[in-house]
């Protein structure tokens, strides 16, 4: 008998060890493209252990592409409050109405036709070609980039080599049950492949990985220094009515944490404003009252921090802006979630 490739090996220990997660098809089963597009774009960036809990509700809610699709944008974003990346909930909802509309409520079973759609990149269309269509695609996550950048002992620094791991990986996958082998390489990578001290000992690419036998499993994948983030600073601005409602404002569409809520803030410099000039960014004359200590928060590009300034009227003033009082159900994101918890 020839000697096994690297995919029937791996495809053979995901057969003994695939993890069960919400939006797996069983054995035997056929994929729900809509279930795994959700999936995958809620996993990116972001652990499968957050997101179990946030796909769960997506799917009570909104259970097929049509229902999200009917749903109003504020909805969608509030439901997502929490997961971070709010680009991702605005582009799901454009996917959602393009392919309910548009496409007849199908997605496409094509890369070139998933890659189309809104929000979805070279990744998240060779995930769901594969996994929902069988398509001989890679699906090159961090896990997947990892184990390719072992077993084939590739020493570049990663940024500069995605294009070779992604062909690598490529040529390691099956023409049959493409699907599998994509979460086998992501299950592989989470537990056995993982960054540090890798189970090597227990890998069922144990013979064929290069970077085991040079002994530099660990140092790999190479990656690049990581820049500092530069340091932003502001206030912000907390005031209740006296039914304990909350003032919030909707963020511009565009941009950082498009059309998602939050209370009134002064913009982001390198310092904090004065008092005198925190109370000139106030949405309105109050009795401000600048809390303890300091709201810390990292985006991708910059670390900010905010000082909140808390007030409570009796009635409320004019300003442009909505009284919520169900704050668990607004499309409040974590740091605004921060800010209001501060205040209290």
């Amino acid at each position: 008998m020839p000697p096994k490739t690297p995919a029937q090996k791996l495809l053979a220990w995901y057969d003994m060890h695939a993890r069960v997660l919400p939006w797996r098809a069983r054995k035997g089963e056929r994929a729900d493209p809509y279930r795994v597009w959700l999936s995958e774009i809620m996993l990116q960036q972001t652990t499968v252990q957050v997101v179990a809990g946030y796909y769960r509700k997506f799917l009570e809610r909104w259970p097929t592409v049509r229902h999200l699709a009917k749903a109003p944008l504020d909805d969608v974003l509030a439901a997502w409050a929490g997961l971070g990346y709010y680009a991702r909930a605005r582009n799901l909802h454009k996917t959602a109405q393009a392919v309910a509309g548009e496409l007849g409520g199908r997605f496409p079973d094509s890369f070139e036709g998933l890659r189309a759609l809104p929000g979805i990149g070279e990744y998240t269309a060779g995930a769901i070609a594969s996994i929902a269509f069988d398509l001989p695609h890679a699906a090159m996550d961090a896990n997947a980039e990892r184990v390719v950048a072992r077993l084939f002992a590739v020493t570049q620094p990663l940024a500069k080599v995605k294009t070779r791991i992604r062909a690598l990986g490529q040529s390691l996958v099956p023409a049959k049950r493409a699907g599998d082998f994509a979460q086998a390489m992501m299950d592989l990578g989470s537990a056995i492949c993982t960054p540090r001290r890798p189970a090597c000992m227990s890998c069922p690419l144990f013979e064929d990985c290069e970077a085991r036998k040079q002994g530099i499993q660990e140092t790999l994948p190479v990656k690049g220094e990581k820049a500092v983030r530069p340091l932003k600073r502001g206030a912000a601005f907390v005031v209740r009515d006296r039914s304990g409602a909350v003032l919030l404002v909707k963020r511009p569409e565009q941009g950082l944490l498009g059309g998602m809520m939050q209370p009134p803030l002064g913009p982001w410099a390198e310092d904090f404003p004065s008092r005198a000039e925190a109370m000139k960014q106030a949405p309105f004359a109050a009795d401000w009252k600048k809390r303890v200590g300091i709201v810390r928060h990292g985006f991708t590009h910059f670390e900010l921090e905010i000082e909140v300034y808390a007030a409570q009227v009796s009635k409320r003033p004019k300003f442009e802006g909505k009284w919520v009082s169900d704050l668990a159900n607004a499309a409040l994101p974590t740091v605004m979630r921060k800010i209001v918890a501060a205040a209290e």
